[in-house]
């Protein structure tokens, strides 16, 4: 299992479900816009730190992030 585009496919479904661009995504989890796109494309893997801002920012648990 690709457990990058795991992530990143449930990154960009929440994101999209909470209409949040890219954008704004980053400026509110303090991350660079390409390393969150590279993060939803499953080309960047995120550290524990990075998958915590996402899933506050995106109001989930981060198990969340990792569901198949």
């Amino acid at each position: 299992m690709d457990w990058g585009r795991v992530v990143g496919a449930n990154v960009r479904r929440l994101r999209k479900e909470r209409k949040l661009t890219q954008e704004q995504l980053a400026m509110e989890t303090e991350i660079d816009l390409t390393y969150l796109g590279g993060i939803e494309r499953g080309r960047r893997n995120p550290s524990v730190s990075v998958l915590g801002r996402l899933a506050a920012a995106l109001g989930v648990h981060p198990r969340d992030l990792l569901d198949t």
